[in-house]
């Protein structure tokens, strides 16, 4: 049998029944409210239906003033929770394992979205964005925590967070963004304070058995590999995470940095000493050999987002026919709303170059 389908455990939280999670996919389908629709519904419920291991939420904002696009899933109040306890249960009832990724845009919110201007870790003449004070990240702190707790209640079995792609946990880990000069700014240890906080609070007010991971990008947004790497390797070594997301764009390519150009850029964080955490990896995995390739290069397990918008099944195709081929790009609109993507959901993908045809052609 495939490793991609063998079962996967965590230290807290249920086992994943085969190595596939779903990728965090910004999709723009909820109510402007941050209220589950039922086009959202319907777009993840159907990858656990699939065969997904674990279906993660596209990233749900723990601020009203952090939402980073129209349509985004919210967990900020007690008005998501229905929507939140309705998605849980469902995802859960297809043996998936039911995560939402916690997010906060920062710097990266539109202030027409938002109706205010966008807070950061420092301020930034290019976005408009504020500096939040000391108290502010404190508040912060504690709305992420809240967050947790919130999908706690609602059933989900644990949670992500987004500490990649330039968001506002990214943006204080970053040197490039984080001018900062109380404790958490200037040095590497006070820049990752308000993501270990983070960690640690929700260990301390969750449950035991919720599973906690982490997102983070290791080049690009101000990201210093070296950095990231060090960062990796302590929230392996300290073990209050459960799981960590290395967001590559492309899991075989070669990093940016020229000292670290011997190898390519997934093998700085398979080689790290991991204890209990188990790494994964996203970034142009799209067919069955590149799931297995990135299985071999010592990854836990993988992440799929655009073979998942593709086919809401792919893990049960893989399971039926290992030789499985995906179909091919562009395909048509008609043919992503039969994968469960909405007309919001669609149209967001006919900005992505080449993903999207004229109706009358299929893969």
């Amino acid at each position: 049998m495939s490793e991609l389908l063998s079962p996967l455990t965590f230290t807290s939280g249920p086992a994943m029944k085969n190595r596939f999670m779903l990728a965090p996919l910004t999709n723009q389908q909820s109510h402007a409210d941050g209220t589950l629709s039922d086009e959202e519904f319907r777009w993840l419920t159907m990858r656990a239906e699939g065969g997904f291991g674990l279906t993660m939420t596209c990233a749900a904002h723990v601020q009203a003033v952090g939402q980073g696009f129209p349509g985004q899933l919210g967990v900020f109040g007690a008005e998501h929770l229905p929507g939140l306890t309705r998605l849980a249960k469902a995802i859960r009832a297809q043996g998936s394992i039911s995560i939402v990724q916690l997010h906060h845009a920062g710097m990266r919110s539109p202030t027409d979205v938002i109706g205010t201007e966008p807070v950061s870790s420092s301020s930034d003449e290019e976005t408009g964005a504020r500096a939040l004070t000391t108290e502010e990240v404190k508040t912060l702190r504690h709305d992420f925590v809240a967050a947790a707790v919130r999908s706690e209640r609602a059933g989900f079995d644990g949670v992500e967070l987004h500490g990649a792609h330039g968001y506002i946990l990214c943006q204080f880990l970053a040197e490039a963004t984080n001018k900062r000069d109380d404790q958490y700014g200037g040095s590497e240890e006070n820049r990752n304070r308000l993501l270990l906080e983070i960690i640690a609070g929700i260990r301390s007010v969750c449950r035991p058995d919720f599973t906690l991971g982490v997102r983070l990008s290791p080049e690009r947004f101000g990201i210093q590999l070296a950095e990231a790497r060090r960062l990796a390797q302590q929230l392996m070594r300290e073990g209050q995470i459960d799981f960590l997301d290395m967001s590559l764009w492309d899991v075989f390519k070669t990093p940016e940095d020229p000292e670290f150009s011997e190898r390519d850029l997934l093998g700085w964080f398979t080689d790290l000493e991991r204890g209990d955490v188990r790494l994964g990896a996203a970034g142009k995995i799209r067919t069955s050999e590149d799931a297995e390739r990135a299985m071999a290069a010592g990854l836990d397990w993988v992440m799929l987002g655009r073979a998942a918008i593709l086919h809401h099944d792919f893990p049960n195709c893989y399971a039926a026919d290992a030789r499985f081929v995906p179909a091919s790009l562009p395909v048509t609109a008609g043919y992503l709303r039969n994968e469960g993507l909405s007309d919001a959901f669609v149209q967001y993908m006919s900005g992505w170059a080449g993903f999207v045809t004229a109706e009358g052609r299929n893969p």
